[in-house]
């Protein structure tokens, strides 16, 4: 089940990066966002129910949640018009809970590979909150470049191993994923400084005053 989830999390994280790069718009991006937020909500509820207690399961489970809270947050946002100083805030708290969710991959489920893709969403939340809590307009671009790159490394691609039971973790795998992800954040800077730039380059509207 939380399998499925990863998988529309590769979707809706798609859809975002795009909206964020202005190519949908965000009525139109909040339908997906409700749909998954819903799935990631109601899935983690029915797994914990289902849990027998265990720890292990539950964990696994908690941190569904922290997406599920967001991307309905984004539809709901998108559907108002509601500023998002109120998501930003709430993206750094993600932020720093897929920091710890990250080293107990490492330590505690002996898992690098997701150590690795919590630390990448780490970084993913912490861009949305500078560009939603403390209005970092510059960083959008870069910001939805980069949702866009590590939207399949961190959710479709990893979904598919683990629904075809062909899963693998080790340091070589992490390692390699991690390798990835510095490229994407690369790229995703370099191609939000060339908008910026092009933006700064465009000719500027003048007014021209209307005579009687």
């Amino acid at each position: 089940m939380g399998s499925v989830g990863l998988l529309y999390v590769g979707a809706v994280l798609f859809i975002n990066g795009l909206m964020l790069l202005g190519v949908i718009p965000g009525k139109s991006a909040a339908i997906l966002n409700f749909f998954v937020g819903t799935m990631q909500v109601v899935f983690p509820t029915i797994i914990i129910l289902q849990a027998n207690n265990d720890p292990a399961v539950i964990f696994g489970a908690a941190g569904l949640y922290l997406f599920g809270f967001t991307y309905l947050y984004v539809g709901i946002l998108q559907m108002t018009g509601i500023s998002g100083e109120g998501l930003g805030w709430f993206s750094l708290f993600v932020a720093a809970c897929a920091v710890v969710i990250g080293v107990l991959q490492f330590t505690l489920v002996a898992d690098p590979v997701f150590g690795i893709i919590w630390f990448v969403w780490a970084v993913l939340w912490f861009l949305f909150f500078l560009v939603l809590g403390l209005k970092k307009d510059s960083l959008t671009t870069m910001t939805g470049w980069f949702t866009v790159f590590i939207s399949h490394l961190t959710g479709t691609i990893p979904a598919f191993f683990l629904l075809l039971g062909r899963y693998e973790t080790n340091n070589g795998y992490a390692a390699l994923v991690a390798a990835i992800a510095a490229v994407a954040l690369a790229a995703a800077y370099f191609l939000g400084r060339k908008a910026m730039r092009n933006r700064a380059l465009a000719p500027q509207p003048t007014n021209v005053a209307r005579t009687a």
